[in-house]
């Protein structure tokens, strides 16, 4: 239900921002259209509730500015270990919980883990991610579980 609330959201204000006609009539085709849609979709089984990340909109671009933030500060941390040499650098595998409850927001985790330097998500199973971590720093900063917590609040 929420789902195909969403839809006919995102349909209405397509046909809105599209349109540029609003006499009495179109809306009442967009109505129509938009109903019919909403309804064969939900009949097709087609809206459920990973096809359609409608429902992390407004959630996801406070997340993203975070994480912008933390892919500055492990550049930094990483250009640090190159510049310094041999001795800082001391690769490590760690596995990391996944409190997500959705494959939506495991993905989001990994590919985050991913993006930040001196991170490799290697491998996702179940709840548990496979990480590959340049040195200490980067692993504990994982190990404290921010990101994690963030993405969980990006999923509901």
């Amino acid at each position: 239900m929420r789902h195909g609330l969403a839809l006919s959201i995102l349909l209405s204000a397509f046909w809105l921002l599209n349109s540029g006609h609003y006499t009495t009539l179109l809306l009442f085709f967009m109505v129509a259209s938009v109903v019919s849609i909403v309804a064969l979709s939900h009949y097709m089984d087609v809206v459920d509730g990973e096809g359609q990340p409608l429902s992390i909109t407004f959630t996801l671009p406070i997340y993203l500015i975070w994480l912008a933030k933390e892919v500055v500060l492990a550049n930094i941390a990483v250009a640090k270990c190159v510049w310094k040499g041999k001795g800082s650098i001391s690769p490590r595998t760690i596995e990391v919980t996944a409190s997500q409850k959705s494959d939506l927001g495991k993905v989001i985790y990994a590919n985050s883990i991913t993006l930040t330097p001196g991170t490799v998500s290697i491998d996702l199973e179940d709840d548990k991610i496979l990480v590959h971590a340049l040195d200490a720093e980067s692993a504990d900063g994982l190990l404290t579980g921010e990101m994690d917590r963030r993405v969980c609040r990006v999923e509901q």
